[in-house]
């Protein structure tokens, strides 16, 4: 009986004629494809987009700015994109005021608004020493100046929902095509008594509400010498619940 033989192998992974002769016998694997060409072909389509959306984000003046630097073709081309980003935020923007609600109203200027634009409650707190929920109600203001096309509510918690603690409070209900989308309680994951309108701005891109090269963000990130959103904060959310239902 002929037994097995037991071919010496140094190192089955080295480009030598010996594993070359022993991979066409198949006595070992054929040794895998360098993965360098793949990462060189990801880097190079990366710096591809990136030169390609270079323009992206800029407004209307940085783009008349760059009009000696850039084709007049590529420039008029995210001219118009930024010309239809601000009509469509024109025409949308219905709002611009914080709304006060009433329970019996809830179903209609929250869930069934939701259905046309993002819907924003502030469950605030039933006193005047709750410092995170009075300051809320000053980014609210801002906000919705700020953005017309999101409707910002306000009521106060246990008005909305019976025996709703003030120590959840301030609440944030996100709601969208009807359901709760998010719902935020206190401040705390957003920078408590510190949350500034850049906080409140980046959960709103998280959930979608805006987009993240929104020029009104721009704008705002370029007033104060700032990147978008330069310290994320990950914000912990959590999506609606059997209970939810019950506080329409």
């Amino acid at each position: 009986m002929n037994k097995p033989v037991n071919v010496p192998i140094d190192d089955p992974n080295a480009d030598t004629e010996w594993n070359d002769i022993l991979r066409k016998h198949g006595v070992i694997p054929e040794k895998p494809p360098s993965p360098t060409p793949l990462i060189e072909e990801a880097v190079a389509e990366a710096r591809k987009q990136a030169h390609e959306n270079r323009l992206e984000g800029k407004g209307l003046e940085e783009l008349d700015e760059l009009e000696d630097e850039e084709d007049d073709e590529f420039l008029e081309k995210y001219r118009k994109q930024r010309m239809a980003e601000l009509s469509t935020i024109a025409r949308t923007s219905i709002f611009n005021q914080v709304y006060p609600l009433q329970k019996p109203d809830y179903s209609r200027d929250v869930t069934e608004a939701s259905r046309q634009a993002y819907v924003l409650v502030h469950l605030t707190a039933s006193g005047g020493t709750n410092i995170e929920s009075r300051l809320l109600t000053e980014l609210w203001r801002e906000l919705a100046r700020k953005f017309g096309d999101i409707k910002f509510c306000e009521i106060q918690g246990d008005m909305c929902i019976e025996g709703y603690p003030d120590k959840n409070t301030p609440t944030i209900l996100i709601y969208r095509n009807g359901d709760i989308q998010r719902q935020i309680i206190t401040l705390r994951e957003m920078g408590g008594a510190k949350t500034t309108t850049r906080d409140v701005e980046e959960l709103l891109v998280n959930v979608g509400a805006l987009k993240a090269n929104d020029t009104r963000l721009l704008d705002s990130a370029a007033h104060n010498g700032s990147s978008i959103f330069p310290n994320r904060k990950g914000v912990s959310t959590s999506g609606s619940t059997d209970e939810d239902d019950g506080w329409e």
